[in-house]
């Protein structure tokens, strides 16, 4: 027999009125719908985020967000504008549509919506970026550990204020001439290891302007015309244990190319040091998107699912916004077939999203193959409290090799495949059995590793009492190497910024064998 208190209690849910019956929308009705949607991902989902700013922009200013890298503020540069032209282009003719929001990890976290949305798409967008994303930038770890969501606006200010000012007073082509080169290197221009604290980016103007009031209070032009001695000709070679002992002095290998550049190049004047330093700095402020791509957005894409669920089952919207939702979902979430034409890949959005739902379809009705390949979360009955761990500990390539389960590999149809260019034909190494599911498993989890993604180039010599050329080494795997005309493009930029000349070698990472050798004058 049914327990009728449940029931009615169901009813009750069910009839509360809903938050709005159209298309259109209010401030009065975001503000409705966004504290609905709050009171949801905190009291049933347990989720933990920064305050939240929502600003309502026009397609124009979205296009002009997608041409600043989605940051509400940056300084000029022509690439800027260039991305600008490329995208307005393209949606006037039809051809690309626009991202119904953008989010900006800062506190408080800004969200920006478009005011084309109909209020069910305001609610989806808020529910999917406001919460959702937000949640994850706040307690993954590498969000955590390598940005400075407090800080990022006032940098940001600082740092468009600064380029401004240096246009001013070395002219828009000197300062692009610097920008240009460190955008070059912007991929090779942040930390990938701890060994230095996070970028405190709320103390970086305080820390400009007492370093700039320190050099005018102690500057003397006297300084000028001391002669000096020429090093170079006294001192014509370093034994080797000077060499080492000037390599440690130095902190090589280094991975941070700009970074050295910044500390090291002997010719950059102060200001030019100052604009690497912020490109590198922005750049910083990207690295963990590059590795968190599909659980962010795995993340908002099952916490919008979750919060628009529980809004229409408690009777908050109607069944024709569940609908429109609906169809919004499942094209976000659609992954095309290997032989369709649309296929580039494995969607991030439907691979992140099918695999936190399995997750809490494991965590509640587990079946036999679940609890041998996830004893510690099968049938535990608190989905949101694994989920929450996961986005909080993993990144890509961990989260993949920790929870793809055989049903999502099933449902994906994936298999592994040895592309051996030197042999003849291609070997299928992975099938659906046991053993093949944790070779596929770990296949995959290697393709969202960003160390076999973006070549691993670092700084392993220079002689600064002698020619100063700088050494670079790009360590191959998997003989993968640098292609030969974007290389020299990047190196003449790199010993643009550097003053002289710089030598880049190409080593096989697993014999130290040369592979091949690039060298550029300045």
């Amino acid at each position: 027999m049914p327990d009728t208190r449940m029931l009615g209690a169901a009813r009750l849910e069910a009839a509360e009125t809903p938050l709005f019956t159209g298309p259109n929308w209010d401030f009065g009705g975001l503000r409705r719908v966004y504290d609905a949607i709050e009171r949801i991902a905190v009291d049933e989902l347990g989720l933990d985020f920064y305050p939240v700013q929502i600003e309502v922009i026009t397609s124009e200013q979205m296009l002009d967000a997608y041409a600043s890298v989605g940051l509400p503020l940056m300084y000029r540069h022509w690439s800027f504008g260039k991305r600008f032209a490329y995208h307005e282009t393209l949606y006037r003719k039809g051809l690309q549509g626009l991202a119904y929001e953008i989010v900006i990890n800062s506190n408080p976290v800004i969200c920006y919506i478009m005011e084309e949305n109909s209020m069910t798409m305001q609610t989806l967008v808020m529910a999917h970026a406001a919460i959702g994303h937000n949640h994850f930038f706040k307690n993954n770890y590498l969000f955590r550990q390598w940005t400075d969501a407090e800080g990022i606006l006032d940098y940001l200010s600082f740092a468009r204020d600064y380029v401004a000012q240096c246009e001013e007073k070395y002219g828009v082509e000197a300062v692009e001439r610097v920008l240009d080169a460190a955008h070059a290197l912007k991929d090779q221009g942040v930390n990938r290891y701890a060994h230095r604290s996070r970028p405190n980016l709320a103390e970086e103007r305080r820390r400009n302007d007492e370093r700039r009031a320190y050099d005018e209070a102690t500057y003397n032009d006297l300084w000028r015309t001391v002669p000096t001695t020429d090093k170079d000709k006294q001192d014509p070679g370093l034994a080797e244990k000077q060499r080492q002992d000037l390599k440690r002095q130095l902190g090589l290998p280094e991975e941070n190319l700009l970074y050295f550049i910044e500390k090291r190049a002997p010719r950059l004047e102060d200001w030019q040091r100052e604009l690497v330093r912020i490109v590198r700095l922005v750049s910083q402020y990207f690295y963990p998107q590059k590795q968190l791509q599909l659980m962010n957005e795995g993340c908002a894409t099952f916490v919008h699912y979750e919060i628009m669920n529980r809004l229409y089952r408690g009777g908050q919207i109607t069944e024709g916004s569940m609908l429109e939702f609906l169809h919004s979902h499942s094209s976000v979430v659609f992954q095309p077939g290997f032989d369709d034409p649309r296929f580039s890949g494995l969607n991030p959005y439907a691979l992140g999203f099918e695999m936190m739902s399995d997750i809490k379809r494991i965590c509640e009705e587990p079946n036999e193959e679940d609890r041998e390949w996830f004893a510690d979360i099968a049938g535990c009955g608190d989905p949101f409290g694994v989920l929450r761990h996961a986005w909080a500990n993993y990144r890509d390539e961990s989260f993949i090799l920790q929870y793809l389960s055989p049903a999502m590999i099933r449902r994906f149809r994936l298999f592994h495949v040895a592309d051996d260019a030197s042999k003849p034909a291609l070997r299928v190494e992975a099938i659906h059995d046991d053993w093949g599911y944790r070779r596929i498993r770990s296949a995959l989890s290697r393709q969202y590793d960003l160390s076999r993604r973006e070549p691993d180039i670092q700084v392993v010599d220079v002689d600064l009492t002698g020619d100063r050329c700088l050494v670079l080494a790009h360590f191959v795997h998997d003989g993968v190497l640098l292609e030969d005309k974007t290389c020299r493009a990047v190196l003449r930029y790199t010993a643009a910024l550097w003053g002289y000349a710089v030598k880049l070698l190409e080593i096989e990472a697993p014999t130290d064998k040369v592979l091949k050798t690039y060298e550029i004058s300045e």
